[in-house]
């Protein structure tokens, strides 16, 4: 005998099932498969209601929206499914596990902001509430425009520049007695345009030698007048 046979053989045997345990077994098996199938019909039949119910929304020009109850995730599956397959758009709102339901739309009306936002919070959409919060948003928008309208107009700055750099260009009753200063030719205020030599080149050279001969001349006449007046012999 090889090794195998001898182990198996020295192992024991497993436990027998007798036939009332089997019978118990087989009717838990078959109560199992008998649940999925009711499961799987009742699916089955959701699916062809709501394909009904969505296809007449689809085709009802007076209606926007389509709202449905309550339910579990494996059905709301199903709704966004089809709703998909309709070329509607399908969105969810509520708590899960609570009140978790979905909402069918139509792609030419889409959900605005403001019945997103609603709905998120857990209210009633209707056009009552469309109108209240569309008053609402313009006169949050008058009263922007109308603060920065007030904010342009009476802008205050939050430092005084002048305060702050007097020791740099002085106080505000300083700057305003230099504004009113005149030009005083006593006290040697001479305006800078009074400084400037406006001759050209040309006249200054006629000036300079002219000046020479002056004093040329001034200086032969002292010469001349000073040997007339020596002793003669």
């Amino acid at each position: 005998m090889d090794l195998l046979g001898s182990i198996l053989k020295s192992m024991d045997k497993p436990p027998t099932i007798n036939s009332g345990v089997k019978q118990q077994l087989k009717k838990q098996n078959e109560a199992y498969l008998k649940e999925k199938d009711k499961e799987r019909a009742k699916l089955q039949s959701f699916r062809d209601s709501i394909q009904k119910k969505i296809h007449d929304f689809a085709k009802d020009d007076s209606q926007q929206r389509l709202k449905f109850p309550p339910m579990d995730q494996i059905y709301r599956a199903v709704i966004h499914e089809i709703a998909e397959d309709a070329n509607l758009s399908g969105c969810s709102f509520g708590e899960e596990g609570i009140d978790r339901y979905i909402m069918v739309y139509k792609k030419e009306n889409p959900p605005s902001e403001d019945e997103l936002a609603v709905l998120r919070r857990g209210e009633e959409w209707n056009e009552e509430k469309a109108k209240e919060l569309a008053k609402q948003r313009e006169l949050e928008k008058q009263e922007e425009e109308a603060a920065k309208i007030r904010k342009k107009e009476k802008f205050v700055p939050q430092h005084n520049y002048k305060d702050k750099y007097a020791h740099l260009i002085g106080t505000e009753a300083a700057l305003e007695a230099a504004k009113k200063t005149e030009t005083n030719k006593q006290y040697g205020f001479v305006p800078a345009e009074n400084k400037k030599d406006s001759r050209s080149i040309e006249q200054t050279l006629a000036d300079i030698q002219s000046k020479k001969r002056l004093k040329t001349s001034h200086g032969d006449s002292s010469s001349g007048s000073g040997n007339t007046n020596e002793p003669k012999d």
